[in-house]
């Protein structure tokens, strides 16, 4: 990086932030922490952020951006089924379950399992977060919805919920064992369910296609 392109000391203190508080913890987590991570002094935090809690809501955000622009670009999206990309979507979250546990957990969820309690602001911002990402993802849910099993009883977003659930539930588990081999192994239970979900409705619809096609 040229001088003009290195991240200015706020970004630092922000990705610092990403990083340390999914090692470590919230809590456990002090100023000293971010700003020898970020490489900067204690005068250039407290010159941005008032306490360690203004930090973290902005840090979500942060989050929020970064993550948002990630997904926005992944590789599921260029499939034409919606469902196709649904199960993209799992496998892509798969795909980077990898690299040390604070680079793959999840933020939000972390902050939110000690949060949710005694910081309701950080509480808040972190649900938003989790229900924004949800709600983009519900889009491709409704859509397979409609194309393969209009007359469920179930809805979209509660299936993006149970998406994100399971994921989070994942992170869990990746920090007890110290590795990623039981969440990918719980995405692929994942990906099962969701083919079962809509399995039947897909092979009707298939059969309905080539019946419509025919001479």
């Amino acid at each position: 990086m040229t001088a003009a392109t290195q991240p200015d000391s706020k970004t630092k203190l922000l990705d610092a932030a990403l990083r340390v508080i999914r090692a470590k913890g919230y809590a456990a987590t002090t100023v000293d922490d971010i700003c020898h991570q970020a490489g900067v002094t204690k005068g250039s935090f407290f010159h941005h952020f008032k306490t360690k809690d203004d930090l973290a809501l902005t840090a979500i955000a942060h989050w929020n951006s970064m993550t948002g622009g990630f997904f926005a670009t992944a590789p599921y999206h260029q499939a034409k089924d919606p469902l196709d990309r649904l199960l993209g979507y799992v496998e892509f979250r798969g795909a980077i379950l990898k690299g040390e546990l604070p680079e793959y957990t999840c933020l939000l969820g972390t902050l939110v399992q000690e949060t949710y309690d005694t910081h309701p602001e950080i509480r808040a911002a972190c649900e938003h977060g989790m229900a924004s990402h949800i709600a983009e993802l519900t889009r491709d849910i409704e859509a397979a919805k409609k194309l393969y099993a209009p007359r469920a009883k179930w809805s979209a977003e509660s299936v993006g919920y149970f998406i994100q659930s399971v994921l989070q539930g994942a992170f869990i588990f990746a920090k007890a064992k110290q590795g990623p081999n039981t969440a990918h192994e719980s995405l692929d239970h994942l990906r099962r369910y969701l083919k079962m979900l809509f399995g039947a409705a897909v092979v009707k619809q298939k059969h309905r296609n080539q019946r419509s096609t025919r001479p």
